[in-house]
């Protein structure tokens, strides 16, 4: 029988700002990033002491299966997960039958096992979702690093293989992202990105025409904003020489494409606004948090459970600072990785509590007088939000 894991209690400490590229020696709080000066109290949470036990896969499973999903083709790394020796490699096509062929492969060797795909979110979507639907146990692991040498190799046995033996000495890897409402969302808004920022390019090779056309054309753009040039050259009817006419035609098929794209980008706007409010109508209710912001949270989120804590949910976000400290010098650098849509829907949500909030003006207004500069103030702000939004849709799920 296997002896229980006590975990030892722990002060519940409270979280104060960030300090972001400061030498600092004060106590640091060593499951995040913030400073604590205080503990509250003794008292200890089981739920938060408990989300923070590391597991390792070699704890919990037998063997691990390494996938390097593509487009066409998938190719699987059997390995021991105590030994990480290799058992069989294989490559399938990247359909339901060579799904059925790779289980077959796999229920050849005896053990609990764990499927370590690479890019749950991409071409491995297909074969995660088979294998949830038949409770397998999946979970998700970004690009493994190639040998450090200069003659590293490279090809998909040796990347399904890396991400097998990498996936044994990390824990708490991610589960893949869920599929339903969330997959919908993720359609429409990436469907509705790639609208708005085609109708971005075109606006701006629009005011490129409007600055070299011809003076007849020119002079009656100059100095025109974006919504005057463009409704004025949707209504051109083109007169003047042949070169004058062609100009002025390609500029007003320009127009009104960017008056189709912009329709388009609204309508996805509205489609998205109609799922949210299907899905999770209490994030809209929240200040500073739009339909769009909304979708990007449930995106990310995906289900319950997801993320073991608020801090993993906002070193995702890249709004926890990563530690750089050294000796007795204690300091934090700015984190510029993790998911950066997430990270620009927290900077949006910051932004408008700034301008609406009342409580919002008040805390920037304090440590303005701390001498912090706003853009500082906006950083520990966004790690606020995100434990406040992680908590929204844990709480209520």
């Amino acid at each position: 029988m296997s002896m229980p894991v006590f975990v030892p209690a722990r002060a519940k400490w409270s979280w104060l700002d960030q300090e972001l590229d400061r030498c600092t020696r004060v106590q640091r709080v060593p499951s995040q990033i913030c400073r604590s000066l205080v503990p509250r109290s003794p008292t200890l949470n089981p739920n938060c002491c408990r989300s923070r036990v590391m597991v390792a896969l070699t704890q919990t499973t037998e063997l691990v299966v390494g996938v390097d999903p593509h487009k066409h083709t998938h190719t699987a790394a059997i390995i021991v997960a105590s030994t990480g020796g290799l058992l069989t490699d294989l490559t399938v096509s990247a359909d339901p039958d060579g799904f059925e062929s790779l289980m077959t492969t796999v229920q050849r060797y005896s053990g609990t096992r764990c499927w370590v795909i690479e890019g749950c979110g991409q071409w491995g979507r297909g074969l995660a979702a088979w294998l949830m639907a038949r409770d397998e146990t999946v979970r998700e692991i970004d690009s493994p690093r190639r040998a450090a040498r200069r003659m590293g190799k490279k090809d998909d046995t040796i990347d399904a293989l890396r991400a097998a033996r990498e996936a044994i000495g990390r824990n708490n890897l991610a589960e893949p992202r869920g599929l339903g409402d969330r997959q919908a969302l993720a359609m429409l808004m990436s469907a509705r990105r790639s609208a708005v920022q085609m109708t971005g390019d075109t606006e701006r090779q629009l005011h490129a025409a409007a600055a070299t056309c011809p003076e007849p054309l020119a002079r009656r753009l100059r100095g025109l904003k974006t919504h005057r040039l463009v409704t004025l050259c949707a209504q051109w009817r083109p007169t003047g020489d042949n070169v004058t006419q062609s100009i002025a035609q390609t500029m007003r098929r320009m127009a009104r494409r960017i008056l189709e794209l912009r329709a388009e980008a609204f309508a996805y706007k509205q489609r998205i606004e109609a799922w949210v409010r299907v899905c999770r109508p209490d994030l809209l209710d929240l200040v500073g948090v739009g339909p769009i912001t909304a979708a990007q949270l449930l995106m990310t989120w995906s289900h319950r459970g997801r993320f073991r804590n608020e801090a993993a949910f906002a070193m995702l976000a890249g709004v926890a600072p990563l530690p750089a400290s050294s000796g007795l010098i204690t300091r934090h650098r700015l984190n510029r990785r993790g998911d950066r849509q997430l990270n620009a829907a927290l900077h949006v949500v910051a932004i408008q509590r700034q301008r609406h909030d009342a409580r919002t003006q008040a805390y920037f207004e304090k440590r303005r007088a701390e001498g912090k500069s706003d853009r500082e103030i906006r950083r520990c702000l966004k790690r606020y939000i995100a434990r406040d939004l992680f908590r929204v849709l844990e709480k209520t799920a």
